[in-house]
């Protein structure tokens, strides 16, 4: 398997993405433009030292500072009141973004045992696609730490003037491993 680099395999294969997604104009070509990374806290919440682990490790993973969510309303059942810190979020642009799909694609991946490619079917009605993970020990950033405590995290990969089928198609284009039927 060779190391696949997303932003050279956009411009190098722009023919090829044209031709499968069916569009003539460069600037109309679907394209990654940002990826969202979730954790939320469940019920670490109340343990402070598992909540600031989760923080810095999402921090090492992404090269950028975890933002905290807070929710938005009481909950009595779930003892949660407004403002609680719920989870954390990271969104990433540019060349940030690009370095963490290269590390997904090319370590974290293949890392997984039972990966067998990424779901056509996941796929929302604009062409985004949600990959979840049960547990953060697929990157290598977090080395034997990982293992004691474990959280499961979300990796959203939004892509603009897209739907479904075109997603898919770029994502095949640039080297994503697609599970087939």
């Amino acid at each position: 398997m060779s190391f696949i680099n997303v932003k050279e395999a956009y411009n190098n294969r722009i023919k090829d993405i044209k031709q499968a997604t069916g569009v003539d104009n460069t600037m109309a070509l679907p394209r990654i433009a940002k990826v969202s990374i979730n954790v939320g806290l469940g019920q670490d919440r109340q343990n402070k030292d598992m909540v600031t682990y989760i923080a810095d490790s999402l921090t090492q993973i992404t090269g950028q500072k975890a933002v905290p969510t807070h929710a938005k309303q009481s909950i009595a059942g779930f003892k949660i009141r407004e403002n609680d810190v719920v989870g954390y979020r990271v969104t990433l642009r540019g060349e940030r973004m690009n370095d963490f799909i290269n590390r997904l694609l090319n370590i974290a991946l293949p890392r997984i045992r039972e990966f067998r490619g990424i779901d056509p079917r996941k796929f929302d009605r604009q062409g985004n696609i949600t990959i979840g993970l049960k547990d953060q020990i697929p990157f290598a950033e977090l080395g034997n730490d990982a293992i004691d405590k474990q959280f499961g995290l979300t990796i959203t990969i939004t892509i603009s003037n897209s739907d479904p089928r075109k997603s898919e198609e770029l994502l095949k284009t640039l080297g994503f491993p697609m599970k087939t039927e």
